[in-house]
């Protein structure tokens, strides 16, 4: 049996995750989300800043953008699972609702598997608004350096 500390995890600051384990984060998003996002990006579509055309558009109001509603899985890998250290190695994300300005979103990742010879782990991952609809739904591979 392969134990952390002889394992691929070996000076990860979390240590090797266990298959199973949740974290979840939420964030109400805002104009000013969608302002910042803007200013990195430059995506000025007007379905984020004219509200009378998103109002008229299938959305039927002002939407932000993806990148913003999934930023908030940057966090949870980053800060909470699994941890310090970990960047994404590749994601596969459907998109199912849009997310609209001033709704609440809570992002929840949870370990599918655990490679042990390497910090490497398979992540489901979901964003739900706070009626409860699911917003995006996936999967994700990350890599956890040794800090």
């Amino acid at each position: 049996m392969t134990t952390t500390e002889t394992s691929g995890w070996t000076g990860t600051r979390a240590g090797m995750p266990r298959e199973g384990a949740v974290a979840e984060r939420s964030k109400t998003v805002t104009l000013q989300d969608i302002a910042l996002f803007t200013e990195i990006t430059g995506d000025r579509n007007p379905l984020h800043y004219d509200e009378a055309a998103a109002r008229a558009s299938v959305f039927g109001g002002l939407i932000v953008q993806g990148g913003v509603t999934t930023g908030i899985l940057n966090a949870l890998v980053a800060e909470d699972l699994p941890g310090p250290g970990t960047v994404f190695l590749g994601m596969e994300l459907k998109f199912l609702k849009a997310v609209y300005v001033n709704d609440t979103i809570t992002g929840r990742v949870q370990i599918t598997q655990v490679r042990t010879d390497k910090p490497i782990c398979t992540i489901a991952v979901h964003i739900h608004n706070q009626k409860g609809d699911v917003c995006v739904s996936g999967q994700a591979t990350t890599y956890t350096a040794t800090l």
